[in-house]
């Protein structure tokens, strides 16, 4: 590293934007600042857990409830279930 980038306060975007646009990273970073990066073992270690298709028979009434409950919240209805069963899973 060349010298310290200290970024400043800004009071808006637009004076953020002209001083990004100002500088040269070049004062502030070499070569040897940097490390090789592999994309492939990167996505696998960062990958969301797999989601499984399942079907599943309930009382039409839960769904309902659930719908409902999901209306309240502006959320999808099976986005909530799932909510609902992971929070089940992980009770003590």
């Amino acid at each position: 590293m060349k010298k310290k980038l200290i970024i400043p306060k800004f009071r808006n975007q637009d004076e953020e934007s002209d001083w990004w646009a100002s500088l040269n990273l070049a004062e502030y970073f070499d070569r040897s600042d940097f490390r090789a990066f592999e994309l492939r073992a990167f996505l696998t270690e960062h990958q969301a857990p797999a989601s499984k298709r399942i079907t599943i028979r309930v009382p039409a009434a839960w769904i309902a409830k659930a719908k409902a409950k999901a209306a309240e919240l502006d959320m999808p209805y099976q986005t909530l279930l799932k909510q609902f069963i992971h929070n089940g899973l992980n009770a003590k």
